[in-house]
């Protein structure tokens, strides 16, 4: 019979070497609601971090991504129709009983089947996403110089087993927005109709 060992305390990372490290997310594209679309995002401990539910038809024109206690974060709303078809991202703050969106990024296509994203009150496009054609799960988001901030690909066990189409793993850079890449994961699931 087999026994699990726990790692010996020598061999384990501290603290600031975790933080400066990638951050790694698992992205399941279904919808924790019964019949519902969405996404659910997993943090690094295994605990439900954020989730996404649109209550609506598949593609609905406006979706929230939410923390676990159901508060609305991002507010992303479809524009447009066919080639100047936009994603509009609005970040959310809570007043008291009162929700107020203010304009972050927008994402649009991009040729060669990519896509851009350009942030509200900047200039220009700020981050690229390279390889995110339809139903393609692999691919990643770089910054204005190049470097890249962001992989997602299909999760994998540590025993190599490729999951489903539907189970994602997101690393994150230390110095990225974490919740601006995990928008733009979702903004992409809409892109492709995974959502």
């Amino acid at each position: 019979m087999a026994k699990i060992q726990p790692l010996s305390a020598a061999g384990s990372p501290s603290s600031s070497d975790y933080q400066r490290s990638q951050q790694e997310y698992t992205v399941w594209m279904k919808s924790l609601v019964f019949n519902g679309n969405g996404c659910t995002v997993y943090g690094p401990d295994g605990t439900v971090a954020f989730r996404v539910d649109n209550y609506g038809c598949r593609g609905g024109r406006e979706v929230f991504f939410m923390d676990r206690a159901g508060n609305a974060l991002i507010r992303i709303r479809r524009k447009g129709f066919g080639v100047f078809r936009r994603w509009d991202v609005c970040r959310c703050t809570h007043n008291g009983s009162q929700e107020e969106a203010t304009p972050w990024f927008t994402v649009r296509r991009a040729e060669k089947g990519g896509a851009a994203v350009a942030m509200h009150g900047g200039a220009g496009t700020c981050y690229k996403i390279d390889g995110c054609c339809a139903r393609k799960y692999e691919y990643k988001v770089s910054g204005v110089d190049g470097a890249v901030v962001a992989e997602v690909a299909r999760k994998q066990t540590p025993a190599g087993v490729v999951l489903g189409e539907d189970v994602l793993t997101l690393r994150v850079a230390p110095e990225a927005d974490h919740l601006l890449l995990l928008g733009l994961v979702v903004v992409l699931g809409l892109i492709n109709r995974s959502l």
